[in-house]
């Protein structure tokens, strides 16, 4: 009997153990965190990412760079310069990686607020860096070489001898730099040529990029004085110089920052060729430079260049690209200068 219950207690003691056994759990294994989003926010200047030009290229850019890092991308549409350092503010109060801001006037507010979010890298598009700024890395471009190049197609193409340049705002840096490239351009290829350059300076900052309709009329006008070959730099503005030309079907057009044959379509049949700021790579790059922790403080040039002629390849002649490719030669050997000061005098 008393074996027997001695085998019974022995067969509860072991199933009790066991059972605590079973309700003790098993160590879990630590789950690692999901690594931080690299994100990066672009704020515009007045124009829109649908200008077709310089913001277009700069939020294509901002997408490249997403892309290639593995990253997440937004921007902030301005609508008035008093914005900025909100917009800004909005992705930088969100601890984004990298902030990108469009355009010259932009250039004191992303100082200003560099030192204030100083754990973002920010990329001035077109914003020339006069001194290293810590996190601050300034995206420029030789507009005055795009613009020389362009005045020397549009000089040897020209059948009347006359050619004009619609652009926004001369206060602007890159774009007074555009049309006295151009400008100069046109004189060294043939210098008895008239170069008639109207910046769009009799309004508000905010306007001065986005105004086609000035832009059409203010290219009309040159059409009707003998002008057969208009370039278009500014925005909004230099798009509506392009659609001019191709209302009038009198004269060729000339696009500006990016390959307009693919973002004003309502132009290619005249679109001679684009003074290009390579603007998209330029961007992508330097984002990329942030999530490879190569990103350098300071000034960076990116390249320029002139697209294609697509449809008007066939009413080129050698001697314009004859001509066209003496001076790309002579500026690569820098024997060749546009003597286009830094900024206007």
């Amino acid at each position: 009997m008393k074996k027997n219950l001695f085998m019974l207690l022995s067969a509860l003691a072991i199933l009790s153990l066991a059972l605590a056994a079973c309700a003790t759990p098993a160590p879990v294994a630590p789950t690692a965190m999901p690594a931080k989003a690299f994100r990066i926010g672009l704020v515009t200047d007045v124009g829109k990412v649908d200008d077709k030009s310089f913001n277009q290229s700069a939020w294509e850019g901002a997408q490249c760079g997403a892309k290639e890092t593995g990253g997440t991308t937004k921007y902030i549409e301005t609508t008035d310069p008093k914005d900025y350092d909100k917009n800004i503010a909005q992705f930088g109060d969100e601890g984004y990686d990298v902030i990108v801001t469009v355009g010259f006037a932009l250039g004191e507010a992303t100082i200003k607020n560099a030192a204030k979010y100083t754990k973002a890298k920010f990329i001035g598009v077109d914003q020339f860096q006069e001194k290293p700024t810590a996190g601050v890395g300034g995206l420029i471009f030789p507009e005055d070489e795009a613009g020389f190049q362009a005045g020397v197609v549009a000089a040897m193409m020209s059948k009347t001898g006359q050619i004009g340049a619609v652009l926004g705002t001369d206060v602007v840096p890159p774009v007074w730099r555009f049309g006295e490239g151009y400008r100069a351009g046109a004189v060294w290829a043939k210098k008895d040529t008239k170069v008639n350059i109207v910046y769009h300076n009799d309004v508000g900052f905010d306007k001065t990029f986005t105004d086609p309709e000035w832009g059409k009329t203010t290219a009309l006008s040159m059409i009707d004085k003998g002008a057969d070959v208009i370039f278009g730099a500014g925005g909004k503005t230099g798009n509506g110089a392009l659609l001019g030309v191709a209302q009038s079907g009198k004269a060729l057009a000339i696009g500006v920052d990016t390959d307009q044959y693919l973002t004003v379509p309502e132009a290619k049949a005249v679109l001679l060729t684009s003074a290009m700021k390579l603007i998209v790579p330029g961007t992508c790059d330097m984002i990329k430079a942030v999530k490879a922790g190569t990103f350098k403080d300071g000034n960076i040039v990116g390249k320029v260049g002139l697209a294609p002629y697509h449809d008007t390849e066939s009413k080129v002649t050698a001697e314009a690209k004859a001509k066209l490719d003496e001076a790309m030669k002579g500026m690569a050997a820098g024997t060749l200068k546009t003597n286009v000061a830094p900024a206007k005098p």
